[in-house]
């Protein structure tokens, strides 16, 4: 059996995989050695700062990964992967161990972000991960489009290896839903009952439970749901689009028209989850729109809460866009896990992951995304039209999950060196 270290932290961890690995050490008991923080002054210009900070975590990583077991791969994330892949490729050198990379994204296009692409910094690290890439002896990446990138660009030969959900990401049993919305209600108004029913059932906005025989049913007239994740930084691709989408479509005049004539559009719970340093920024944001027919909470959800509500929820709204334009959103891959239909953004390798009118939709601006959103809910809760059918498309695919996808990908390629 092989010992498999994964790195995914620039500065603190080095631990077994904990996955289904037949190649694996027997043992799953895994350890993890964190890092000691090192402090430093931060004093000197800010190039300087960064320099003393990439030193500081070279060595301090370095330090940690010579003190585990002989691994016979490390299995390293990137980004982030300054110092860590040059670390890594040292670490190995002196173990005589095999340096697997496993591609996300590029690290200089998130630090462009900040700094533009001719930053020399961004100059640097662009020289940096092409240099060590090249020095693995295998690649992963997770589409079609970075590999063919990290082929063309950097002579760098690489194994798509797509991202999937675990599988406890999927379709949330209705019992279970009317229990999470009983416990988001304590803390959340879109979640509470619009009108109270009968003594012998328990309400919320969206299930009845009849408290006598336990049977869960939806709420006659419920809401939509609406679910989007952010982690509020500003660098996603800019959550105030999900906000001027919902100012465009939902507080327009034709919207309040549509269903004051009768249209059959329900009203909407949008809940956009996650935690970030934005998010009171935003919440004020929401606080002053006000809107007739939609409510927004912006929750920040336990970790076994997430899967459950994904599972719940109508529809997914995906604002990711990539640094590089060839990586995939990740919550998307969650959604679909949920067999929940996704708008997802446009960008350049999306079509990898969301197949437009097949899944879900791809929309480019709010107007569009407005339309998308009319012509799903029209008649809402419907078990016609696109929406039900995208949710049928996505259960019959019977997708891979994350340890069948790593036994089909990954095993084969280490096998290679059996």
């Amino acid at each position: 059996g092989h010992l498999i270290y994964y790195l995914f932290l620039t500065l603190c961890v080095c631990l077994p995989i904990p996955a289904p690995i037949s190649l694996c050490t027997k043992h799953r008991t895994g350890i993890c050695r964190d890092c000691e923080v090192f402090c430093c002054f931060a004093v000197g210009p800010k190039l300087f700062q960064y320099v003393i900070k990439v030193i500081v975590q070279a060595v301090q990583l370095l330090y940690t990964m010579l003190k585990i077991d002989q691994p016979s791969y490390i299995l390293l994330q990137n980004p982030p992967g300054l110092p860590s892949i040059a670390v890594a490729w040292v670490a190995c050198l002196f173990w005589r161990s095999k340096l697997i990379i496993d591609w996300h994204n590029y690290g200089y296009t998130i630090m462009s972000l900040n700094h533009g692409r001719n930053h020399p910094l961004v100059r640097i690290a662009k020289w940096y991960e092409k240099l060590f890439g090249r020095l693995s002896d295998y690649n992963l990446c997770v589409t079609n489009a970075m590999k063919e990138d990290l082929w063309v660009n950097c002579n760098i030969k690489a194994v798509t290896l797509y991202d999937k959900p675990a599988s406890y990401f999927k379709e949330t049993p209705l019992e279970l839903q009317h229990h999470l919305y009983v416990k988001l209600a304590k803390d959340y108004e879109p979640f509470k009952p619009r009108y109270s029913g009968s003594l012998n059932a328990e309400w919320t906005a969206f299930t009845e439970m009849d408290l006598k025989n336990g049977r869960v049913i939806k709420a006659r007239g419920r809401p939509a749901l609406l679910i989007s994740s952010t982690s509020w930084t500003g660098l996603e691709t800019n959550t105030s689009i999900y906000l001027s989408t919902l100012n465009s479509f939902l507080s327009s005049p034709d919207y309040e028209r549509y269903i004051d004539e009768g249209v059959e559009l329900p009203s909407l719970v949008c809940v956009i989850t996650g935690k970030g340093p934005l998010k009171d920024y935003y919440n004020g944001l929401i606080n002053k729109l006000h809107f007739k027919h939609i409510q927004i909470c912006t929750p920040w959800l336990e970790a076994e809460d997430y899967p459950l509500l994904l599972g719940s929820a109508d529809l997914g709204v995906c604002l990711h866009k990539s640094s590089s334009g060839l990586d995939l959103p990740m919550k998307v891959v969650d959604m679909f896990g949920c067999c929940l239909p996704v708008c997802a953004i446009y960008f350049e390798c999306l079509h990898e992951l969301v197949k437009h009118d097949e899944n879900g939709l791809i929309f480019r601006d709010s107007n569009e995304l407005a339309e998308q959103l009319k012509m799903l809910f029209l008649g809402f809760p419907t078990l016609e039209g696109k929406l039900h059918n995208f949710r049928k498309n996505l259960c019959a695919s019977k997708q891979l999950r994350w340890d069948e996808s790593w036994d089909q990908t990954v095993l084969p390629l280490l096998g290679q060196n059996e």
